[in-house]
């Protein structure tokens, strides 16, 4: 697969912080057009590595490319991210936080959001703070779907919510992903939930990928599924 095939590149990253080395030498590839799992445990770096190539965080060392392409201004907007923290104004109607968000990407397609309003149930209506976790966690996912950013981060969206609202998650992305357009990473450690979801996988544990590869070719070289090697590689 040459250079143009890869929707992110990313060699030898690095990111050291006061008492930690969060990021030790981290190479990964991203084929366009799939979905991979970042899969580690809490603490393992995933955060760091998808927040290095966000921009939110700068690494001590390496390289990204972005769709052939260093990191800029310009390889930010292309991205939809959704972060592990809470990132909503809870005084906020849904509708609002909608249109809020969509003020800021020239990318954002508004014929998008009556259908992820309703597959996710939730009501333009109210307000954020009366929303459950699972709700805020399903909003902040209609945010990043309604845009069309050729690159989808999802950092830990599955994080202490329900088992209904992993379902729908799930489902919905499945149901919005473009992949003739666009490419997604999910880190996670819920790999039980979302194994259906990837094309392939990157096992990060202390900052250094222990396993990296196709899906279905990892679960016919060790007779396994995704989620018994995660529990092999991290038990």
């Amino acid at each position: 697969m040459s250079i143009t095939d890869q929707a992110l590149i990313i060699s030898n990253l690095r990111k050291k912080y006061p008492k930690v080395e969060a990021l030790k030498g981290v190479d990964l590839a991203l084929p366009q057009g799939e979905i991979w799992g970042l899969l580690g445990p809490n603490g393992s770096g995933k955060s760091t590595l998808l927040k290095c190539i966000i921009g939110l965080v700068k690494p001590d060392g390496g390289e990204i490319k972005i769709l052939g392409q260093v990191p800029s201004r310009r390889t930010k907007a292309q991205i939809a991210f959704v972060p592990e923290v809470e990132n909503l104004y809870r005084w906020m109607t849904v509708r609002q936080a909608i249109d809020f968000t969509a003020s800021f990407y020239e990318d954002w397609d508004e014929g998008r959001i009556p259908g992820l309003l309703e597959f996710m149930g939730l009501d333009p209506d109210k307000k954020v703070s009366s929303l459950s976790k699972g709700m805020r966690a399903r909003l902040k996912l209609i945010l990043a779907l309604a845009r069309k950013a050729p690159l989808l981060l999802l950092d830990e969206p599955f994080s202490g919510i329900d088992p209904a609202s992993r379902d729908r998650i799930v489902e919905g992305i499945v149901r919005q992903f473009k992949s003739e357009v666009q490419s997604m990473i999910i880190s996670t450690h819920a790999v039980g939930d979302t194994e259906q979801l990837f094309d392939g996988v990157v096992f990060l544990d202390e900052g250094t990928v222990s396993l990296q590869g196709n899906a279905e070719d990892l679960r016919d070289q060790y007779g396994k599924s995704i989620n018994d090697l995660f529990k092999e590689v991290f038990a």
